[in-house]
C-alpha cells in the first residue's frame, strides 16, 4: 500500500488549516487513491485539510474488498526514506519483502513496522490464495535526528487487548490506559482500534499534551457529539482530556490515532519523507540509478520496480 499515484504533489507539512477561538472539530474527508487489484483505497493523509496528527503523517483505508484468486494487493519494489511503514491488518493476508532479506505475512490484528531510515526497498501483495483485503496503512514520519538510521522491520503479532463498555480496544503504538505496546517508535505516539459489536457509550482518557484523530472506518460513531461516517476523519486537535464515543450499532473498526504536535517541518513527496528537497532529489536519484548500496534489492518478487514519478520542481 504504497503511494502508486503518476501524478505527485510535494506538501508541507506547516500548510494545513489552523482553528482560532473556539474549538472545532476538524471534518477530514478522504479521497480516493490509486493501488490497483481491485482494491478500493481511501487516502485520508496527507490532505490539504490535515497533513499530520503527530508524526503519524499518511493513512490509507484499503478496502474492505473481495477478489478472486490471484488477484488483490501487488505491489512492485519501491522505495522508501525518512519514515516508518505501519500496517494493521484487519482482515485478509499479505506478504511483505524487503531488501534487508525479510519475508513475513502480516495476518489480521497483527502489525507490521518498516523502519526506512537512509533508504529501503520493498514489496507488497496477498496470498496467491486470498480473497481479502481490508487494512490501515500508516507512515509515522522520523524525527531529523533519526531520518538516517540504519534500516529495519518489525513484525508484531501480540498487541494488548481489552474491552471497555463494549468497545474491544487494540493498541497498536505507545502507551495508554496503564498498557505499553511493543511497537518501535522514534516519536511520542499512540494508536488504537476500536471495534463493538452493538451500541457504544464510552469515553477515553487523553493526554492533552497530545493531538488526537480518529478515523471511521465502517459504520457510524458519534465524536464528542458530532456524527462521522464511514472515511471521515474527527481531527480534535489538542488540550483535551477526553473524548466520547457513542454508537447506535456495529462499528467493525476505527482508528484513534494520537501525539505531540511534531514541531519539525517535513516534505512529502512520492514514497519519500525529507526535510528538504535536496535530500529527496538525491533519494530519487539513487533510486533511478539502481543504487544498491543505499536502497538494496528484493529478492524472490517476480515482477518490475515502480518507476518514481517526475520531481514537480525544477532542480537548480
Amino acid at each position: 500500500m504504497s503511494n502508486q499515484e503518476t501524478h505527485c504533489h510535494l506538501s508541507t507539512s506547516s500548510d494545513c488549516p489552523i482553528e482560532e477561538g473556539l474549538r472545532v472539530i476538524q471534518r477530514v474527508t478522504a479521497r480516493t487513491a490509486e493501488v490497483g487489484g481491485g482494491i478500493p483505497v481511501s487516502r485520508v493523509m496527507p490532505s490539504r485539510q490535515r497533513r499530520k496528527i503527530g508524526a503519524w503523517c499518511f493513512l490509507d483505508h484499503a478496502g474492505p474488498a473481495v477478489f478472486q484468486s490471484r488477484g488483490g494487493l501487488r505491489v512492485g519494489p519501491h522505495p522508501h526514506i525518512g519514515l516508518q511503514t505501519f500496517t494493521w491488518m484487519i482482515e485478509g493476508q499479505v506478504l511483505h519483502r524487503d531488501s534487508l532479506g525479510n519475508v513475513q505475512v502480516i495476518r489480521p490484528g497483527q502489525v507490521n513496522l518498516m523502519t526506512a531510515g537512509r533508504g529501503i526497498t520493498h514489496t507488497e501483495e496477498s496470498l496467491l490464495d486470498e480473497h481479502h483485503l481490508h487494512a490501515a496503512q500508516l507512515w509515522i514520519a522520523l524525527p531529523e535526528s533519526d531520518k538516517h538510521c540504519t534500516p529495519a522491520f518489525d513484525h508484531y503479532p501480540d498487541l494488548p487487548v481489552w474491552s471497555q463498555d463494549g468497545l474491544q480496544i487494540t493498541l497498536l503504538a505507545g502507551s495508554f490506559a496503564g498498557r505499553t505496546a511493543p511497537t518501535r517508535l522514534f516519536s511520542a505516539l499512540v494508536g488504537l482500534d476500536l471495534a463493538s459489536q452493538g451500541a457504544v457509550d464510552t469515553g477515553l482518557i487523553l493526554d492533552p499534551a497530545f493531538e488526537y484523530g480518529v478515523l471511521i472506518l465502517e459504520g457510524a460513531v458519534e465524536v464528542n457529539g458530532q456524527t462521522f461516517t464511514s472515511d471521515e476523519l474527527a481531527y480534535l486537535g489538542r488540550g483535551l482530556h477526553d473524548v466520547q464515543l457513542q454508537t447506535s450499532g456495529a462499528c467493525r473498526a476505527l482508528l484513534l490515532l494520537g501525539g505531540e504536535p511534531f514541531a519539525e517541518e517535513i516534505l512529502m513527496w512520492w514514497n519519500f519523507v525529507g526535510h528538504d528537497k535536496r535530500e529527496m532529489a538525491e533519494a530519487l536519484q539513487d533510486w533511478n540509478n539502481r543504487n544498491l548500496d543505499r536502497f538494496g534489492d528484493v529478492a524472490g518478487y517476480d515482477g518490475p520496480r515502480l518507476v518514481a514519478p517526475e520531481l514537480p520542481w525544477r532542480q537548480v
